[in-house]
This record gives C-alpha cells, structure tokens and sequence, in this order.
C-alpha cells in the first residue's frame, strides 16, 4: 500500500519517516518529496508498506498524530492522474511588450 503523508516539518529526512513507519510492518521505500530548487523539503512524503492490512492500521493510527512538533495528515496515495508527470509550462516574462502584459498607449 502506497501511504501520502502531509504537514511533515521541513527537517524530516527519508530515513526518520522510514523510523516513523517501521512497526507497521515491512517497508519497500520512504520518500520525503525535496523541492529541486532548493533542496528543502516540502513537507510531504510518501511510504510504501509491503502489506495492505498494515497500511491501513498506520493510516488509523498515524492521521491526525502529532510528529515532531506538526500534526500529520496519513492517507492512502491516489495514483497519479494522466498528464501530471508532464514538466510545467515556462512563460515568457518579456510576452506583451515587457511591461507587464499590458500594451502602452501609443499618441
């Protein structure tokens, strides 16, 4: 079962979420999601536990629980819809006359 879990503090790293999930059984990958422009963490993770039994034990247990100072909220992941591994739209900030998109009234 692959588990979202939101409102980490920005200081939690793979392995304290890791710890966090151990005595709800094995665990294939725990992932706090870092933003790549600087490095921090966003406040989000996901777990992946081996059995679904377990999971959904961690899930009642941990949603809502306070962790490291922050109330978390547990839920089972949502499988990632079409399209939303696409890379985002770059704009242009110079489109429109580089004046903030609006033209300039020429007399």
């Amino acid at each position: 079962m692959n588990i979202f879990i939101a409102g980490l503090s920005y200081s939690i790293n793979d392995n304290d979420l890791r710890d966090l999930f151990t005595e709800y059984g094995e665990i294939s990958s725990a992932k706090v999601i870092m933003d790549r422009a600087t490095g921090r963490s966003k406040g989000y993770g996901f777990v992946e536990l081996a059995d679904n039994t377990a999971g959904q034990k961690a899930i009642d247990e941990l949603n809502g629980a306070e962790y490291d100072g922050r109330t978390i909220s547990v839920s089972e992941a949502r499988p990632r819809t079409e399209g939303s591994d696409r890379p985002r739209r770059s704009f242009d900030n110079n489109r429109g006359g580089g004046n903030g998109g609006y033209r300039k009234r020429e007399y």
